[in-house]
């Protein structure tokens, strides 16, 4: 039994004296040694092992339920997530390793049952659960055990559409499994009565809910099927009258031939564990080996059992099974029942056609009178003579628009005017060049005018009449640009404005 939860101000067993053993057996050297008088300091990491170790062997492996959230798969195959309730939430973390087969029942928001280990992720400081196995709870755990009978069955080939019979359009006797004092045989018995009363049922009562209820149903379905055969009962059958049926129980009325035709097993509506009798592997394998078709109607429209997966029909309700099962029969009676309506309306059908086919050849009648037909011709040469008139003007308006656009063309190609344009385009042509020579001339000479005046601004005399001189060798006529150019004795010649001067040059 768990110990009663402490106080968060009750250190007794995180910081106990043998916590500093463990740990120094472990190789911790990262804690302080103190001396014995003063208290155990512990490291992080020591800690944390110390928490972790504390919680294992506290609780070990246990069983926690919750709601999920947070679900995350990582690429590792590892599962994270969060299992939480009204106040408070877990870590939780399934490993790829992990061989279970539940894997696909954690979801988001789904209430789950988990058995694991509570430990301690130490590079987190963070307590979790490791996960070993998964159940739905409540519910949900039916649910899974539901699938999984299910899938079973499916594989061994008792759901197979092929292995399904097919009803008897016209049964003349059924047997009947279901509680004797619930609703579902109310609801039967009413609609035998309203669309097939001649129906004789075989009546075997039975639990249909409760422990040992799928036994009762599998017996009564053998028994059912060995009385068909003709076998003498070993249980008991009560009254085959449906009006008789809502009463007191009785024996049925020996009967030369015995032959059921099928065999309804039914039940009301309840929870899935009221409904569960009908999810045992033992009845679906007995509806299954049954000689006789069965109609399995459990529950509402929405409650399935592996019953009805392994009955050759399933109903959505008894009323529902009961309809299917003499539909054939309250069809044909329905049938009788409306051929005099059905007569009735081919007579009324028949009127109406002949009283339309009289309404259609009285108007042919006056279509095709003389007077009419005369009619159609004098309203046909009125609508001749009108488009005659407006194809006339039509005619008439284009020729006129066609000759305007002749005479047009025809004074445009007259010689006189054709040589009156051609001197027009000459005088035209003659002021064009004319302009374009004018100012090709006064461009040229702008351009002369710049030239001129940039060949003045270049040109030696006008350096020289700014001050400057230009020395030459007086013998060769070079240009002297430097002192290293001359020599001593060297004569030389300078250019000013207004003439040259000779100079010799001196050693200095």
């Amino acid at each position: 039994m768990a110990k009663r939860a402490q106080s968060q101000w009750e250190f007794g067993d995180l910081f106990s004296t043998t916590e500093p053993q463990e740990q120094e057996s472990t190789g911790e050297s990262s804690e302080v040694q103190k001396p014995e008088s003063s208290p155990q300091v512990y490291s992080v990491t020591g800690l944390t092992r110390a928490v972790r170790n504390l919680l294992e062997r506290r609780f070990g492996q246990l069983w926690v339920t919750g709601e999920i959230s947070n679900l995350r798969q990582q690429s590792s195959g590892h599962i994270y997530f969060s299992l939480k309730d009204a106040n408070s939430q877990l870590s939780c973390v399934l490993f790829r390793g992990e061989a279970i087969a539940e894997r696909a029942l954690l979801k988001d928001g789904e209430k789950v049952v988990l058995q694991g280990d509570v430990t301690v992720y130490e590079p987190r400081g963070q307590y979790q659960l490791r996960v070993r196995k998964i159940e739905l709870q409540g519910t949900g755990a039916l649910q899974q055990a539901f699938e999984r009978l299910k899938r079973k069955l499916d594989n061994e080939g008792l759901f197979a559409t092929e292995q399904k019979r097919r009803l008897p359009p016209y049964p003349q006797r059924i047997g009947l499994i279901t509680s004797p004092t619930g609703a579902a045989i109310r609801d039967i018995i009413h609609v035998v009565r309203r669309r097939y009363a001649g129906l004789e049922i075989i009546f075997v009562p039975c639990r249909v809910q409760g422990q040992g209820a799928e036994s009762e149903i599998a017996g009564a379905i053998r028994l059912l099927n060995e009385w068909s055969d003709g076998h003498p009962p070993k249980g008991e059958l009560q009254s085959s009258d449906p009006e008789a049926a809502a009463g007191p129980p009785r024996r049925p009325r020996p009967l030369e031939n015995r032959r059921l035709d099928l065999i309804l097993v039914t039940r009301g509506g309840g929870s899935l564990e009221d409904l569960w009798a009908f999810n045992e592997e033992a009845l679906a394998r007995e509806i299954f080996n049954s000689s006789l078709p069965v109609v399995s109607a459990v529950g509402h429209e929405i409650d399935f059992t592996i019953s009805d997966f392994a009955a050759d029909v399933r109903a959505p309700t008894p009323s529902a099974a009961a309809e299917i099962i003499t539909e054939g029969m309250f069809s044909c009676r329905q049938f009788v029942h409306e051929v005099q309506e059905e007569l009735q309306k081919l007579v009324r059908d028949r009127l109406t056609t002949q009283q339309r086919e009289l309404r259609r050849s009285i108007d042919r009648l006056s279509y095709l009178h003389p007077r009419r037909q005369l009619e159609r011709y004098f309203q046909r040469i009125d609508d001749l003579e009108s488009d005659l008139k407006q194809q006339l003007k039509f005619r008439y308006q284009e020729r006129l628009n066609r000759w305007q656009r002749l005479t047009q063309s025809l004074s445009s190609t007259r010689p006189s005017q054709v040589v009156a344009h051609r001197r027009e385009r000459l005088a035209q042509a003659e002021q064009q060049v004319s302009r374009q020579f004018r100012e090709r001339f006064q461009e040229l000479r702008q351009r002369l005018e710049k030239a001129e005046t940039r060949l003045h601004l270049l040109s030696p005399q006008n350096v020289l009449n700014r001050g400057y001189s230009i020395t030459l060798d007086a013998e060769t006529r070079e240009i002297i640009r430097s002192p290293q150019q001359t020599k001593p004795g060297q004569t030389i010649r300078s250019c000013v404005q207004g003439g040259e001067i000779e100079s010799r040059v001196e050693e200095s």
